[in-house]
């Protein structure tokens, strides 16, 4: 019942933009931490940004200053606004939802979107 589906990655020049966006179901992002992770070729997942239940959001030293991160509650989406983009921001982006249960909480990935940033 909890899905998530990413969308808005592609090919992009250095310096430039791309807004990524996810789409939920079977979500409360009030009692839910969304994030965004990203695995460049050949290297390990890693935080991008996330969005914690208390206090504002938490970025990735990489990004700080150039993503951000927000929530739509109408439209049950995240999206990541990513500027001044660099050939390392290349990766597979994958949207995250952590949801809470009685014992800790459930995990749930989306299938990712492909972002490349290259001249």
């Amino acid at each position: 019942q909890v899905q998530l589906v990413e969308s808005g990655g592609g090919l992009v020049q250095p310096g430039g933009s791309l807004r990524l966006s996810c789409a939920t179901s079977g979500i409360i992002f009030s009692i839910s931490t969304m994030a965004w992770y990203r695995q460049p070729p050949g290297k390990r997942r890693e935080l991008v940004a996330a969005m914690p239940t208390v206090g504002g959001p938490i970025y990735g030293d990489s990004v700080k200053g150039r993503f951000t991160i927000s929530l739509d509650n109408a439209k049950n989406t995240v999206s990541l606004q990513m500027n001044s983009l660099k050939p390392e921001d290349t990766a597979i982006y994958y949207c995250n939802a952590r949801i809470p249960i009685r014992a800790g909480f459930n995990e749930h990935w989306g299938q990712g979107t492909q972002v490349t940033v290259s001249s």
